[in-house]
């Protein structure tokens, strides 16, 4: 075993992951006695009979109000699918250390041992009362969409499954400014969306509520339209929100004339599809590693391209949204995310491009030190202005 930890930790990723990637600190020291005794008992006894007594006061003297769960059931996880919890807490502790490090928020990662809808939403309700958000990753669909309706019935605390509005978010974001280089509202412009998984069902939808002109949706059995046979109830209700034009056929016959292309399916999209899409057409490619069509490629026929990489310019990365989605939903202890303060989120971090906006720079960089304030910003004073905030 000692032979084999040595030769994983000859890669870079298995040696930075050692021993995991976070930890808990204490925030007041305990050097005596006399701290001691405030910190733990018998100080402690009197602010647990005060919490007991105003329930609310647990968000001014506990950590509660500024800690996210971060949860999943390992079933979607990336580009690797059901790979279960323990395969999944990696990438959950990553969610935690870009929560920390991009929006000053804690949070612990959760695997769950359980796949049925009611276990995950009854466990998830009995961990609440220790959190102030709850943040739902890499759930397969459908069941995430009816998971986290069902957890924002149940709870007073922003629910957010990121698969879904980060992407949803940030997607939004790059396709404005792309417009705006194009010199075209989102009004006239018609998209493609490949993939009717979560991300591909909330891009969709956000773009509806920022009021593109026409979206239509593909699956793994083509364009989705109402009255198509076999579809779940999900699906059924996107049929009748997109496709005015009633295309049916596959995503590539649909993207002749298209101006938008969206890829969120691992699907492979020919040159000669992406050709046939009008003249300044917009191309994001959004399947990582491996986009639904080469950048390069894209770039010969499409004014815009982005992608879900980090090695080509215009990545669609959700670190740009949950933090501080949530930092501004925790600041204010919303009780519920609304689409309003997704749309907030979208219009503040397109802005901190401005009028530096360009073919390749249509959205910033995670390491852009304005994103994280941007978004905080806008969605504290949507959710003010949305009556969902308690402070």
């Amino acid at each position: 075993m000692t032979a084999s930890l040595e030769a994983l930790d000859l890669d870079p990723a298995f040696a930075l992951h050692r021993g995991g990637k976070l930890e808990v600190r204490a925030t007041i020291p305990v050097r005596n006695a006399d701290d001691l005794s405030l910190a733990y008992t018998p100080g402690v006894a009197r602010v647990c009979s005060a919490i007991a007594d105003s329930p609310e006061l647990a968000n001014e003297y506990t950590w509660v109000s500024n800690v996210v769960a971060v949860v999943t059931d390992g079933t979607a996880v990336l580009g690797l699918g059901d790979i279960g919890p323990a395969g999944a807490m990696p990438v959950m502790e990553g969610k935690s250390l870009l929560f920390k490090e991009f929006g000053g928020v804690d949070s612990v990662p959760i695997c769950l041992d359980c796949t049925g809808v009611d276990e995950i939403v009854e466990t998830v309700v009995r961990l609440a009362p220790s959190f102030g958000g709850i943040n739902l990753e890499d759930i397969s669909a459908p069941r995430c969409f009816e998971i986290e309706d069902r957890l924002r019935e149940l709870l007073s605390i922003p629910v957010f499954h990121d698969d879904q509005h980060g992407t949803a978010i940030v997607a939004t974001a790059a396709l404005t400014n792309a417009a705006r280089l194009i010199g075209r509202p989102l009004g006239e412009l018609r998209a493609v969306v490949a993939g009717a998984g979560a991300s591909g069902v909330a891009v969709t939808r956000m773009l509806l509520n920022a009021g593109i002109g026409d979206i239509a949706v593909s699956d793994s059995k083509g364009l989705i339209f109402e009255g198509r046979a076999g579809m779940n109830p999900y699906k059924d209700a996107l049929a009748r929100e997109t496709n005015k034009a009633g295309l049916t056929g596959s995503t590539e016959a649909a993207l002749a004339g298209a101006d938008v292309f969206i890829g969120l399916s691992g699907a492979t999209i020919s040159e000669q599809a992406i050709a046939s899409m009008t003249q300044d057409a917009i191309v994001f490619a959004l399947s990582n590693p491996t986009p639904e069509v080469h950048p390069q490629v894209a770039a010969r026929h499409a004014a815009v391209v982005a992608t879900g990489r980090s090695d080509f310019p215009n990545q669609i990365n959700n670190v740009l949204a949950f933090p501080g989605v949530f930092r501004g939903a925790l600041d204010v202890r919303a009780t519920t995310i609304t689409e309003n303060m997704k749309i907030a989120a979208a219009a503040a971090l397109a802005g901190v491009v401005g009028d530096e906006v360009r073919a390749d720079y249509i959205i910033p960089s995670p390491f852009d030190d304005r994103v994280a304030p941007a978004v905080t910003r806008a969605v504290a004073d949507q959710a003010r202005k949305d009556g969902v905030a308690r402070r």
